[in-house]
């Protein structure tokens, strides 16, 4: 959030002389005003009092996550494109370009990384709490897609064999897919086992106990 107290003959123009030091328009900004002028002092004794107000601006996340970006793939020599839709709390930036797999890295690793330090660029200039999702070209609904095909057919296996199948590392997120898409088959049970950053999640048979 950005703030400035600025002092005026009117209350409107001590709102116009904030606005402009913050450089935005009078319609988006929260006032606050601390001091209302006065024509005379103190039993007319002292000199005129001038406004004093309180002027506050919010800056719009989504835009504050583009232009964190934007400055990032700048120093890494990326051209991008970014667009940024919001639903509920969280904000959606897809990037778009040319040659973009530098950002996405080995299994999402590097996309996961770009994401948590724009939440935390963001986080500090607002007061709201927000969620940022970083996707690029739609990775992530790829992802989602080949980890619960991956989770049918590994439970089908576990199933036919008896043994319980260890998957590769994933990250909290990945993980969470392919419990979901297990959550429902009442033979198979899912757990993570190991510490970050190699937690991999387990499928399993259900114990008969389980079943009922």
């Amino acid at each position: 959030m950005k703030v400035s107290e600025k002092t005026g003959k009117t209350v409107e123009e001590a709102i116009v002389a904030a606005c402009t030091e913050l450089g935005v328009h009078r319609n988006l900004v929260k006032v606050e005003v601390l001091e209302e002028p006065t024509k005379k002092g103190l039993f007319g004794l002292l000199g005129t009092r001038l406004a004093k107000v309180k002027v506050m601006f919010e800056d719009d996340p989504g835009a504050l996550a583009v232009d964190f970006i934007k400055r990032v793939c700048g120093s890494m020599g990326v051209s991008v494109e970014l667009s940024v839709k919001k639903k509920e709390e969280h904000y959606y930036l897809d990037i778009n370009g040319p040659d973009l797999g530098i950002l996405i890295g080995r299994r999402g690793d590097t996309l996961e990384a770009l994401q948590y330090l724009t939440n935390l660029a963001v986080a500090k200039q607002v007061s709201e709490r927000v969620r940022i999702i970083v996707d690029v070209e739609g990775y992530r609904q790829r992802r989602e897609e080949t980890l619960v095909r991956l989770a049918k057919r590994l439970s089908d296996k576990v199933k036919k064999t008896g043994s319980r199948v260890v998957l590769e590392p994933m990250n909290p997120h990945e993980r969470r897919i392919i419990h979901t898409a297990l959550q429902d088959d009442i033979r198979i049970s899912t757990f993570s086992e190991g510490e970050e950053p190699n937690r991999r999640v387990v499928i399993s048979l259900k114990r008969n106990r389980d079943i009922s």
